[in-house]
């Protein structure tokens, strides 16, 4: 088993602004494991929020050379297992390496990941497409560039009903809301009944991850669904999050990657609870990766390879009639 990894940048067609952070470039990590003339690819976006840099990245990714090119590890749950406490600070890179060795190892079995998985592709929701911050002008212009018929709307602004009244004059189509942590209780509660009246299907994180008083008023109070995100972040918060949220939006890079992510998924749904899964602004590498779990999921966010002025890989095509997997057994991502 050869292991090897690198950076790309994945510039982005518009200035993406959320509540604590801006971008015009994503720098991406890729995986790549082969072995008896396969390839697994796998990816993590970097993320400064989160402590998340290529370099560190890298350096982790270096450190499990020996555990990953031994080669003796039976399937991609037993390399996380083994992996697990070198990547314990390290989660992105670890989702990279996951997601690689879920590619090769079904290559092996000569199955598409979904099909391993005994998933199938009829039953994935519609992705949103994401408007991120901009002026109101701005995200009315963005708005109206895409035919889409689901937007999540990220806010966290001093006008975030003006932003989403001004964007509804100029479509019908269903809104999700982020506030990225940007409210307080009293706000997602008041914004709540003022957004469900302008056809606002949930709310994602309204609160800082740490206020779980103020989420147990709004779950109680709120007039829309309540969506964790960034409160839900490795397996252990899942049933902290029970009872403060209604559902959990599971990010794979913050995750360690699909095989936590699935153990996430199946645990939130045993709670009752709606599950999602969101992306990072991946390319179509990691962006397929997620569309073969997707039939699992109540929502899903996977937009990012759409959010791109320029991809560096083909994979799963979407459109709001049907998502298109690419030929070929894995994942089935290729560099371009």
């Amino acid at each position: 088993m050869k292991l090897s990894f690198f950076v790309r940048d994945l510039p982005l067609k518009h200035t993406f602004t959320i509540a604590h952070q801006s971008r015009d470039v994503q720098d991406t990590i890729i995986v790549k494991l082969e072995d008896d003339g396969l390839f697994g690819l796998g990816e993590t976006t970097t993320n400064p929020f989160y402590g998340m840099t290529a370099e560190n990245i890298m350096d982790c990714l270096e450190a499990s050379r020996g555990v990953v090119e031994k080669g003796n590890w039976q399937n991609p749950e037993n390399l996380w297992e083994r992996g697990k406490e070198i990547f314990k600070d390290n989660p992105f890179a670890q989702c990279a390496l996951d997601m690689a060795a879920w590619d090769i190892y079904t290559k092996k079995k000569g199955q598409k990941l979904y099909e391993y998985l005994g998933l199938d592709p009829k039953d994935i929701p519609l992705t949103n497409f994401t408007i991120g911050i901009d002026s109101i002008e701005k995200m009315v212009e963005k708005i109206k560039e895409v035919d889409w018929p689901l937007f999540k709307i990220k806010l966290g602004t001093n006008h975030d009903l003006e932003i989403i009244k001004a964007l509804r004059k100029h479509t019908a189509a269903t809104f999700r809301i982020d506030a990225n942590c940007a409210w307080t209780a009293e706000q997602a509660i008041r914004y709540s009944e003022a957004l469900a009246k302008l056809n606002v299907e949930f709310m994602e994180q309204p609160l800082g991850k740490d206020d779980l008083e103020g989420m147990k008023e709004v779950f109680r109070y709120s007039k829309l669904p309540v969506i964790a995100d960034e409160s839900c972040i490795v397996e252990s918060d899942v049933k902290k999050c029970h009872g403060l949220f209604h559902g959990i939006n599971v990010k794979l890079v913050k995750a360690g990657g699909i095989t936590p992510g699935l153990r996430m998924i199946h645990e939130a749904k045993s709670l009752g609870m709606k599950t999602m899964v969101g992306c990072m602004t991946e390319s179509s590498v990691g962006i397929t990766a997620i569309a073969h779990i997707a039939p699992l999921l109540d929502y899903v966010d996977m937009d990012g390879a759409m959010l791109l002025a320029k991809d560096i890989a083909k994979g799963v095509e979407i459109t709001p009639e049907r998502v298109t997997f690419p030929e070929g057994n894995g994942i089935g991502a290729v560099l371009i």
